[in-house]
């Protein structure tokens, strides 16, 4: 819905089976997504990934009974390479997470680094000004906080001081050219 930005969501392609103009697709993918909430839990979608991936229990078993093993995870509906690729990926950004978060352990020293590359005083990543160059030092001490080394928005909010919602959403804002520099 535009709320929050994910790199692997197809936004354009699902919203352009709804509508042209944006604003038309948005309210009618809304308008779906409400209707489908409303009718319920549906048997033909309980059940998770492989199970359904594979094409019902009977699969999964001759699978095994051949001794061909295979990777799951029942919140993932996909195949036993698409899982295996995905564990991969959460490995790769928790080593990355951890990297960081031994390098720079603590949001004061983060936001000094950060005032120091800006060029600002950290006072003024703290100030809640509205100047230009202040909001998107901000944005990027969000972005590398939450989104590279596992911080919770709140810790970041109350670090900052501002609302928990301002730093969810500065974090899930396009990204910071300047981000690749502090990683």
């Amino acid at each position: 819905m535009g709320v929050m930005r994910r790199d692997w969501q197809d936004r354009e392609g699902i919203l352009g089976f709804f509508g042209k103009r944006k604003k038309e697709a948005l309210e009618k993918y809304a308008r779906y997504v409400a209707e489908g909430a409303a009718g319920g839990e549906r048997a033909d979608l309980v059940g998770g990934g492989l199970v359904r991936s594979m094409g019902g229990w009977s699969e999964v078993l001759s699978l095994r009974r051949r001794g061909m093993g295979t990777v799951s995870d029942e919140r993932i509906l996909g195949s036993s390479e698409f899982v295996t690729r995905l564990f991969l990926e959460a490995e790769e950004r928790e080593r990355e997470t951890l990297r960081l978060r031994k390098n720079i352990p603590d949001l004061g020293l983060l936001g000094a680094r950060i005032a120091e590359g800006t060029g600002m005083r950290e006072g003024d990543l703290r100030s809640g000004s509205r100047r230009r160059e202040v909001i998107e030092a901000r944005k990027l001490f969000c972005q590398l906080a939450i989104r590279k080394m596992g911080y919770c928005g709140g810790d970041v909010a109350r670090y900052l001081g501002v609302t928990t919602s301002a730093v969810n959403k500065a974090a899930n804002s396009e990204e910071v050219a300047a981000l690749q520099r502090y990683s």
